[in-house]
């Protein structure tokens, strides 16, 4: 059998209504949605932290609904993203924490920073923020403890255990298609999501030991669905790097090849969801990848 690092496929969130009765079986309440979404695939990002603080009984719920070895992966706040963008953050950062992630327990995946399509490259301030950002549940304890006044009684700043907490940085504008960024990711060890879309760069120059993909849909954003050569294509990189090995057409911004590895964990999310292609390109992926390695 040919070794290789956790692979695991989903999909961007879970709650679509043009999903009942195409994904999700006909009369299935809403309810459990979350609990059949989470036995179709190994992983689902969690949408709702993006644009609103959610709640430490959300977290535990959520955890409850779902298999034992399944992972959440977490979509940060706009808030400090895309308003704020990452000046002044501290008590937003906190109050982010704050809101229940650690509830999700060993469940608690990767953290998704997503940055809009006007934010520049700025070394200096990505510099800052990556020194900022918690690299375990115990770390992101403390910094949860300093939410404000806003979080009073409904914040949560414990964790059971300490486990790592992997960071990748989803980017939108050209600015950053320079040798410089690659380096200062790989300095910090936050991943680059490789973002297939028509309207953004897609980068594929690994940066950590964790490879994060983004499918949004290729020709029309969101909404194209992959068919079974684009399908094949995407199979053979995330079995390249699953492997410790690069694609033979990854796009590099870097000279530099990645640190050597063995493996690498991988993780797949289709977001091409409007035209309710996403679980079924999530499911036709995961199948070649069995295929591949299992015979």
């Amino acid at each position: 059998m040919i070794h290789h690092g956790d692979i695991r496929i989903g999909v961007s969130g879970w709650r679509y209504a043009g999903w009942r009765g195409v994904f999700y079986p006909p009369k299935l309440a809403q309810r459990r949605e979350l609990e059949f979404a989470s036995r179709a695939f190994r992983t689902l990002e969690i949408n709702g932290t993006h644009y609103s603080l959610q709640r430490p009984d959300s977290f535990a719920a959520w955890a409850d609904a779902t298999p034992d070895d399944f992972v959440f992966t977490v979509k940060a706040s706009r808030y400090l993203t895309h308003m704020l963008r990452l000046k002044g953050i501290e008590e937003a950062a906190a109050n982010f924490w704050a809101q229940g992630l650690l509830r999700l327990g060993p469940k608690l995946g990767p953290v998704l920073w997503q940055f809009p399509p006007s934010f520049r490259y700025d070394p200096a301030r990505l510099e800052t923020f990556f020194a900022s950002l918690p690299r375990d549940t115990e770390a992101a304890a403390a910094l949860a403890a300093r939410h404000d006044q806003r979080l009073e009684g409904r914040a949560w700043t414990t964790t059971d255990a300490r486990r790592r907490i992997r960071h990748v940085m989803e980017i939108r504008h050209d600015s950053f298609r320079t040798p410089d960024f690659v380096a200062r990711l790989r300095r910090h060890d936050v991943g680059l999501v490789v973002s297939d879309s028509v309207d953004w760069p897609c980068l594929m120059d690994v940066t950590s030991d964790l490879v994060y993909l983004r499918l949004h849909g290729s020709e029309e954003l969101y909404a194209s669905g992959y068919d079974d050569a684009a399908l094949d294509r995407w199979a053979a990189r995330v079995a390249a790097w699953a492997t410790g090995a690069e694609p033979d057409d990854a796009v590099r911004l870097s000279p530099d090849p990645p640190p050597a590895a063995r493996s690498r964990d991988v993780f797949v999310f289709f977001d091409n969801d409007r035209k309710v292609r996403a679980p079924f390109d999530a499911q036709a992926l995961e199948a070649r990848l069995q295929a591949r390695f299992t015979g």
